[in-house]
């Protein structure tokens, strides 16, 4: 009934416009395009979005401004008149219309090539059903048409579309009769400038990539039909000039080849009237889920002469120095599946050393220390992003990029922060057993459409170029930021690397935080002159720059841990409290030891009896697992 009613509110609105003049029309409908423009706010920052896009970095700011209200108010003025174009008597309507070049249709035609017309949303685009059929009347033709959801104005839109003798195909009925008129010689005109979907081919558009239908590109090469493009432009009030330029389909042409042509011809088009384009559709749409596009069936094609616009992606980064190495793979998956992807992360000041040792992060932001509303600042300052990828699970991450209007925000749902987000990703399947916590960060990364296959061996570690250090360095870390549970014995500590300086030439360099000060002065103080102590003396990037001179790290599970494997610098891990599986270190040629004792593990902060899963762990073992390792890179050396 509603279906009905609707109906005939759009047979009223037809009858109205058919009693008034087409010029008084077209200047009605650009006053209506200008109230749209004051009240439809939502479309009115869409239109200036979209335009920023195409000519942000030719217009200022205010001539975009401007070119979004005379886009509304020619939008009007096409839309009023196209419904009387389809009610006027056929030898009128053509007295407004000029053609320029038909014999670009009219010479593939001849031959029984037949033509495919790659047509855009531009002027008054309903005029090309009803004016070019005069002209090339002589064949059959026809339009590719996606039905309207309410059938009674579908069948009305149908008969006036149909009235000058163009046939049409509906898109769900599939192509086979569009196949065939083609074939025959005939000509068929197919929209192709609107977002695709997850069937479309990525290919450029003003610079960025936008899903485009290969469905003209497709039928010409399967039939051998002409690829030409139809564009119509606002020529004077209610007066229209259509422009008829062929596609270079040269015969070794590939469909994806075609597709991306079409989408510089319409830049093309646009560009000579940007004003009459459909600004208001979201032609550069981030697809939902996978906006990363190494899954899509047709990918990604760039034409060799166009340089891409960044598709813009902000990674929050987790605030501990482990997590945010566990989370490395993903973020350079994540950069590495799209071909346009500029990467920035959002990290605390103190890992921004870290992350900019990445060839695949382009920026780094350094969070100001506590203050929310300077993390938003330091975003809003950049170029606006497309999409904000939150790996830890708080608040705060998530109310950072919704602050700074990030219009795509991704995550898992975390604390109490679901409506922050408008893309969730499920948690990971739990059953079984336990799984690496970087494999958590991959598992965002895999559902976003990144490829992820063999992490471990291309994007666990960056490598370590720097000339080792003589006599050799080791690194020694006996601290652990989590808590007194995750740190062995330091007595243990200092019997293990005095027993390496007494077995080989070996300088120990103790690395950790000021608050290890007091337990590095006890362990320097034991190992004796085999030994420099900067603990509580480096920043991160003189902690890097340290452990790259090292050939090892004996250490408990820290962070310091993680950063080793990073650089690439095998690590002895020794384990009490928490689980390797979840946080060992990634990565090849590294030793964890750890005692599986009945409590461990427990995932204290402190040992709330007697230390037994550490006190488990003997100086032989971790001796000899750091001899093990240096003989290893002796051997290696040596080959």
């Amino acid at each position: 009934m509603r279906g009905f009613f609707v109906y005939v509110w759009y047979r009223v609105g037809v009858a109205l416009i058919s009693a008034l003049p087409i010029a008084f029309l077209f200047r009605m409908g650009e006053l209506l395009g200008l109230f749209a423009w004051i009240i439809l706010l939502q479309y009115r920052s869409l239109a200036r979005r979209n335009l920023t896009i195409a000519f942000g970095g030719e217009k200022s700011p205010r001539e975009i401004r401007r070119l979004v209200r005379r886009h509304f108010q020619r939008l009007g003025a096409n839309l009023l008149c196209s419904v009387k174009a389809a009610l006027i008597p056929l030898e009128q309507l053509h007295q407004r219309v000029k053609i320029d070049n038909i014999d670009a249709i009219n010479r593939p035609l001849r031959e029984k090539r037949g033509a495919v017309l790659v047509l855009s949303h531009l002027g008054n685009w309903e005029l090309i059903s009803q004016t070019l059929p005069k002209f090339i009347g002589h064949v059959r033709n026809a339009s590719v048409y996606q039905g309207l959801r309410n059938r009674r104005i579908d069948a009305h839109v149908r008969k006036l579309r149909a009235r000058a003798g163009v046939e049409l195909f509906d898109r769900a009925e599939g192509f086979d009769d569009a196949i065939a008129l083609l074939r025959e010689g005939g000509a068929i005109g197919i929209l192709s400038d609107q977002h695709a979907g997850d069937q479309g081919l990525w290919t450029p558009l003003f610079g960025k990539l936008a899903s485009t239908t290969p469905l003209p590109s497709l039928l010409a090469r399967r039939t051998g039909a002409a690829l030409i493009s139809v564009a119509v432009y606002t020529d004077g009030v209610a007066r229209w000039r259509m422009q008829i330029e062929p596609v270079n389909d040269g015969p070794n042409e590939s469909v994806d080849g075609l597709t991306a042509q079409a989408n510089a011809m319409i830049e093309k088009q646009v560009r000579r009237a940007p004003e009459d384009w459909f600004w208001v559709h979201d032609r550069w749409k981030t697809p939902n889920p996978h906006f990363l596009l190494t899954r899509y069936k047709r990918g990604v094609h760039v034409l060799p002469s166009v340089s891409l616009k960044p598709f813009r992606i902000l990674v929050r980064s987790s605030n501990w120095l482990g997590d945010a190495v566990m989370s490395a793979p993903a973020v350079r998956a994540i950069k590495r599946s799209r071909t346009d992807a500029h990467l920035t992360v959002l990290a605390p000041a103190n890992l921004a050393p870290m992350w900019k040792l990445f060839p695949e992060v382009d920026h780094v932001i350094a969070l100001p220390r506590k203050s929310l509303f300077g993390a938003i600042r330091a975003v809003e300052k950049q170029p606006r992003f497309d999409v904000a990828i939150v790996f830890p699970n708080s608040l705060r991450a998530a109310l950072e990029v919704w602050l700074a209007d990030v219009p795509r925000r991704v995550g898992y749902r975390g604390h109490r922060r679901a409506w922050l987000l408008n893309q969730i990703v499920p948690e990971r399947n739990r059953i079984g057993p336990p799984k690496h916590q970087a494999r958590r960060y991959l598992h965002l990364a895999r559902k976003i459409g990144a490829r992820t296959a063999g992490w471990r061996e291309k994007l666990c570690s960056l490598g370590n170029d720097a000339k080792p250090a003589t006599p050799i360095r080791l690194a020694l870390c006996p601290g652990a930021e989590y808590g007194p549970a995750k740190r062995w014995l330091p007595e243990r500590f200092a019997e293990s690397a005095k027993a390496i300086v007494d077995l080989a030439q070996v300088e120990w360099v103790l690395l950790g935080t000021k608050k290890d000060v007091d337990l590095g002065k006890k362990i320097a103080d034991a190992i004796g002159n085999g030994c420099v102590n900067r603990i509580g003396e480096t920043d991160l990037g003189q902690l890097i720059a340290e452990l790259r001179a090292c050939r090892l790290c004996l250490t408990n599970d820290t962070g310091t841990m993680h950063l080793a494997t990073l650089l690439g610098i095998p690590v002895v891990a020794i384990f009490g409290s928490t689980e390797p599986a979840l946080t060992g270190p990634l990565g090849q040629g590294h030793i964890v030891i750890r005692h599986h004792v009945e409590c461990s593990p427990c995932f204290l902060r402190e040992c709330p009896i007697d230390f037994r899963c550490m006190r488990a762990v003997g100086v032989d073992e971790v001796r000899d697992a750091i001899m093990s390792i240096l003989r290893r890179d002796v051997i290696t050396s040596a080959a």
